[in-house]
């Protein structure tokens, strides 16, 4: 597996709508593992294709159900993660109830931006073999994979954000697309 370099703004590409996905073979396979490895290594809970300068709808998340509650207990193991290879996703229904939160992005460091989106969404997508799967997600996981998605379609969290700013000490543990 090899880290990919992941790019910042003001590359074109990630302003532009990625193309579909359309082969499902060894290159794709060795992509997608490098992507993960990216996204753990950043350190962030999802990374999308054109962030790493390729045009294609393919995007990586992982993030544990319950990463975002209060103080674990000392000795409890950390909450599993789960990893979701979403490749063409296209979210197919939403929530009528929006809420805001605070996101930030490997694409553009030192930011971060308040911004409301869906509490759940229903996601069709193909999986990392080319089969046909679909997400319900909602609160925080919800959030990533519109933030992802939103990549995909030349879309950024500051397109959206109702205020954007540099983060203090405290807002920098801001899990990171």
């Amino acid at each position: 597996m090899t880290l990919r370099q992941i790019i910042h703004l003001p590359e074109p590409i990630l302003r532009k709508k990625a193309k579909p996905v359309a082969k499902f073979d060894r290159d794709l396979q060795s992509l997608i593992d490098d992507m993960v490895e990216t996204m753990r290594e950043a350190p962030g809970v999802g990374l999308a294709a054109p962030q790493i300068n390729l045009p294609m709808q393919l995007a990586v998340v992982e993030y544990g159900e319950h990463e975002d509650e209060e103080e674990p207990k000392e000795d409890a193991p950390p909450p599993p993660k789960k990893l979701y290879v979403l490749i063409n996703p296209e979210i197919i229904k939403t929530s009528e109830e929006k809420v805001m939160g605070i996101e930030g992005c490997l694409s553009i460091p030192g930011l971060v931006g308040e911004v409301e989106r869906h509490e759940s969404i229903q996601v069709r997508a193909l999986n990392r073999h080319g089969k046909p799967v679909k997400h319900k997600v909602d609160g925080w996981m919800a959030r990533i994979f519109q933030h992802e998605i939103d990549h995909l379609n030349g879309v950024l969290f500051t397109d959206r954000a109702v205020r954007v700013w540099k983060p203090s000490e405290e807002e920098e543990e801001i899990p990171l697309d």
